[in-house]
């Protein structure tokens, strides 16, 4: 009798963890398909090239040197991608939430060890295709050729405002720019890494943002 309740209890258990993995799936393919249109082949063509992966809080998905064989989306959770310097200091060179795409893109697509720190800021779940099966896909269905095109259009076109920003603008000015385009990733970091990611040190951020609470009272 205990048996078969653990029988049917384990069934159950593996069903509900099905269920959610295909609910994580779907997600990307609703990400891909705001580019393009797969059919039921190439849908299930490109399943079968990615594969599933939890990450716990803090934890890294990979670290500066090691071979950086994968790319990744984001299901859930999100993740932050940085450098550290000789010195040890840190700079966030991006944030990647549900939906976002991350990896070390120049190590990725040239086959080197990577550059960067990656890690989860929260518990999240993501989704990697490696490198060699990213070119079998891009061969195989050339549409995807159009659907990466996108995205490292808008990737350039972000690093390349952020870096005209940041050489034009006050710290105070690139806050307020990041609160207005990236609210949703407000809610999910520290203000230690937005200050991070604006260049600035947490103490001069903590001020900049002590001074908008004072100027928001007065009003």
């Amino acid at each position: 009798m205990l048996r078969a309740i653990a029988s049917i209890t384990g069934y159950l258990l593996y069903r509900c963890i099905k269920q959610k993995k295909q609910m994580s799936a779907d997600l990307i393919l609703k990400n891909i398909g705001k580019h393009i249109t797969l059919n039921e082949e190439e849908t299930a063509y490109f399943s079968s090239l990615i594969h599933c992966k939890k990450l716990s809080r803090k934890s890294l998905l990979l670290a500066a040197g090691q071979d950086c064989r994968y790319l990744s989306y984001v299901s859930s959770g999100a993740l932050r991608s940085y450098y550290v310097d000789k010195d040890g200091k840190e700079s966030t060179v991006m944030f990647a939430i549900a939906e976002w795409w991350i990896t070390d893109m120049y190590c990725y697509l040239n086959n080197k060890p990577a550059m960067t720190y990656i890690e989860a800021i929260e518990d999240s779940t993501i989704f990697q295709i490696s490198k060699t099966d990213f070119d079998r896909l891009l061969d195989k269905i050339p549409k995807f050729e159009k659907f990466f095109r996108i995205l490292m259009q808008n990737a350039y076109t972000r690093e390349q405002l952020r870096i005209i920003e940041n050489l034009s603008s006050t710290a105070e000015e690139r806050y307020d720019s990041f609160l207005l385009k990236y609210p949703q990733i407000v809610k999910q970091v520290t203000q230690k890494q937005i200050a991070s990611y604006l260049g600035i040190t947490p103490e001069f951020l903590s001020a900049v943002r002590s001074a908008k609470i004072k100027s928001a009272a007065k009003k």
